[in-house]
């Protein structure tokens, strides 16, 4: 199945996405809520309404307004070297155990929002991303049985401030930076694509100039080897995300550094998963339009 939260004419909520038609399937249920967490936990059974969802209201998925899939994860661990090219142009040796951080919830937007470019750094990079949600919890999971815990796969832009990660060991304050870290549209479960999400083509692109390009097939370390991973030190709960690793063909490895900037709109795909678009805003043009 295929989900997009977010508001359209039918209201806010999540939404059934069929083709270019979508359902609201809050509006049938109000148990579902206005995300993706109870579908995550498995409160909601979506069997049970599919009479209803064959006599609903159907607009056009294109007027959907996305929303974050989930409004409050728990979690975001991210996965920083997770593609081998990649690692190498940024001059890493190759890991053995994944390079892990983590995302608060200031620094997620939706698809569509701007992505603030910061007043303090014009180092403003991208990152295509597989994102995983979970949905059955648990610590201490295998890798033979971790795929049973993801609820569904969108699409992530780890939008990066370069000069600020560089700064220290710890990643933090470069992957944390508010509005850019951009997820969505679409969520869509794991019967939709191949198992674990591999073979499929990732890229990123400004218009007509791609920036990277790649197969989900080149991971380190696979969906379900990052599962079992991170369960070993942290108890995983429905709704919280897990991004996967970006591609090589980021800004700051490029001569010169290609920067995101004011005025351009970055696309991240994922084969099957769909678009994540943002409009890249100057922080202090956004503090201008406030004041007017």
């Amino acid at each position: 199945m295929r989900f997009r939260v977010g508001k359209s004419a039918a209201g806010y909520g999540v939404h059934l996405v069929d083709g270019d038609k979508a359902v609201n399937l809050s509006a049938l249920d109000p148990a579902i809520g206005e995300d993706l967490m109870s579908l995550a936990r498995g409160e909601v059974d979506i069997s049970s309404l599919s009479e209803a969802i064959a006599g609903a209201e159907k607009v056009s998925a294109a007027d959907v307004t996305p929303a974050l899939p989930i409004d409050s994860p728990g979690k975001v661990i991210c996965l920083g070297l997770n593609y081998v090219d990649h690692i190498k142009e940024g001059g890493y040796e190759i890991p053995s155990y994944p390079a892990l951080f983590m995302r608060g919830r200031n620094s997620l937007m939706a698809a569509g929002e701007p992505m603030i470019r910061p007043s303090c750094s014009e180092r403003l990079d991208y990152e295509v991303e597989l994102m995983v949600i979970v949905g059955k919890g648990g610590k201490h999971i295998t890798e033979e049985d971790a795929l049973d815990h993801v609820f569904a796969y969108t699409v992530f832009n780890d939008g990066s401030v370069r000069d600020y990660q560089r700064k220290t060991h710890q990643w933090t304050p470069g992957k944390n930076f508010d509005a850019t870290g951009a997820i969505g549209p679409d969520a869509v479960t794991p019967d939709e694509l191949p198992e674990g999400a591999v073979g499929l083509k990732i890229e990123s692109r400004v218009g007509s100039e791609i920036l990277q390009s790649a197969t989900t097939s080149d991971m380190l370390w696979s969906v379900a080897r990052t599962i079992a991973t991170i369960s070993e030190y942290a108890t995983l709960e429905p709704g919280d995300m897990i991004a996967m690793g970006t591609p090589p063909g980021v800004g700051h490895a490029k001569t010169p550094p290609r920067w995101l900037r004011p005025g351009e709109v970055v696309e991240a795909e994922v084969e099957g998963i769909g678009i994540c678009a943002n409009p890249i805003v100057a922080e202090e043009d956004i503090g201008a339009e406030a004041a007017q």
